[in-house]
């Protein structure tokens, strides 16, 4: 909704429904969709696209020249991904397929098979349910340029682009040691990677096609379409150095794999920063704040001010600050549910810290329906936390805050009226980062999703962390 033609009270729930169920790319995929097929029926199109629920599949495409190990990877990620790997070769051999006896012919009396012929062939392999419902990965598909606008005119949209790369020398030896197992169509080397069993080795085979001449004739087929094909791939595409180990490429390729483009769909950040005393949440807090608008709820700092405006809440709040006890987190939780029901909080997005500190205020916090969509925990060591607090003093004359390492007073004037407040007194310090680390895995547990940073570190390079976290999608669960 559009908040600056009218004053529109948007509650809260609307946007925290529209991001937890997706209902922007939803709609995105479906737009997509309808105007690709074009379906006579649109509305009965729909009701199948949502029942077949498969816009998180892996859809995946692996390219790369002779040898640069695409076939292995490929194999390796369907093995942990559970999708379906399509190669030229598998295609062609499909059984009971008109268009795969049409292409195996072609491909008999010309080493080639047509775009067009190549192209239904793969659309009609798309269309069986292990492709549908498991995700599919393309092992050198496509080859040229035409087959790229040819299946994006028909609707197959990869979410991830892999290319692997390496010098052509590299990938010549490669592909002299080459041996193939026919019984599993395993992929073995000479030097690399040949196998410990003695019954494997002496089935292998020598492939076709892997001499030094026809190699470089490959290679040189390949930087030719490669470089017209890249340009069709501009925000999904990787590419990973081939020239290292196999299981470093393959972990390289599952992480990207594994990773959220970023959605146009409008986010509005409600940010959570959960750390010991002395971790940095109230800096960082301000910095997000004044970078990205925010809202900076301090929760201690709510309470004050409910005290001192004399308002209902405060009322209740006053007796536990004249005691120097600790309010309630029932009434602590009234007081920031109706701060984070604001308005502003609600269009802008916020950033809260000094709530929740266990599991049950962070229990509280969800029934008032505020969940946060970004949680980060703060990690500093107690030996910093004790150096960053109970080194600080203040002026009674002036107000002037200093500390005795980062920020020491300018004359012995000064130092020798400075006074340490009673909270920053070391033995107060311990007790309240002991207690934080020992909520702190009950936190993390409920809230899944949390980033783990490491807060003893220059403060902006903590920043830098943080809005990484926060204008980046979080991370996929393992697929």
């Amino acid at each position: 909704m559009d908040a600056t033609t009218a004053p529109h009270r948007i509650p809260p729930q609307m946007p925290l429904y529209g991001e937890t169920n997706h209902i922007f790319e939803l709609m995105q995929n479906m737009l997509e969709q309808l105007l690709i097929h074009q379906p006579r029926d649109p509305i009965t199109f729909m009701i199948d696209h949502l029942q077949r629920n498969n816009d998180d599949v892996p859809r995946i495409i692996i390219l790369g020249p002779p040898a640069s190990g695409k076939t292995t990877i490929a194999m390796w990620l369907r093995k942990h991904l559970n999708s379906s790997h399509l190669t030229m070769e598998n295609l062609m051999a499909k059984e009971h397929s008109p268009l795969a006896a049409a292409a195996r012919k072609h491909y008999q009396a010309t080493k080639s098979v047509p775009s067009t012929l190549f192209i239904r062939l793969m659309e009609e392999r798309l269309s069986e349910e292990d492709c549908v419902q498991r995700g599919w990965i393309l092992d050198g598909i496509p080859e040229t340029r035409e087959q790229v606008l040819a299946i994006q005119t028909r609707g197959i949209v990869p979410r991830h682009v892999i290319v692997l790369s390496a010098p052509d020398t590299v990938l010549i030896e490669r592909n002299l040691g080459k041996r193939v197992d026919p019984q599993t169509g395993e992929i073995y080397h000479t030097t690399f990677d040949w196998p410990p069993v003695t019954e494997v080795q002496n089935r292998l085979v020598v492939p076709a096609g892997i001499s030094e001449p026809e190699t470089a004739r490959n290679l040189l087929e390949y930087h030719r379409n490669i470089i017209r094909i890249l340009p069709s791939y501009p925000k999904i595409l990787k590419v990973i150095s081939a020239d290292q180990p196999c299981v470093d490429v393959f972990y390289q390729a599952l992480t990207y794999v594994q990773t959220n483009h970023r959605s146009n769909a409008p986010f509005t950040p409600r940010v959570l920063l959960c750390g010991p005393v002395g971790s940095g949440k109230s800096l960082q807090a301000a910095l997000l704040a004044q970078k990205y608008s925010l809202v900076n709820v301090c929760c201690g700092q709510l309470l004050k001010e409910a005290v001192a405006e004399k308002s209902r809440f405060g009322q209740e709040i006053q007796p536990f600050f004249e005691k120097e006890i600790a309010v309630p987190d029932s009434i602590v939780a009234k007081v920031l549910g109706q701060r984070l029901d604001e308005h502003d909080c609600v269009q802008q997005g916020w950033v809260l810290h000094g709530f929740p500190r266990d599991l049950d205020q962070a229990h509280l916090l969800d029934h008032l329906g505020q969940k946060p969509n970004r949680v980060f925990f703060l990690n500093v060591p107690l030996d910093s936390v004790i150096e960053r607090l109970t080194l600080r003093r203040t002026d009674p004359v002036t107000g002037e805050r200093y500390h005795l390492m980062y920020k020491p007073p300018p004359t012995m004037e000064i130092q020798a009226r400075l006074l340490q407040h009673p909270k920053d007194a070391e033995e107060r310090v311990k007790f309240k980062v002991d207690l934080f680390y020992r909520n702190s895995p009950e936190l993390e547990k409920f809230y899944k999703q949390a980033i783990a940073v490491n807060g003893d570190q220059d403060p902006y390079t903590v920043f830098e962390h943080l809005e990484s976290g926060i204008i980046h999608p979080l991370p996929s669960k393992a697929l």
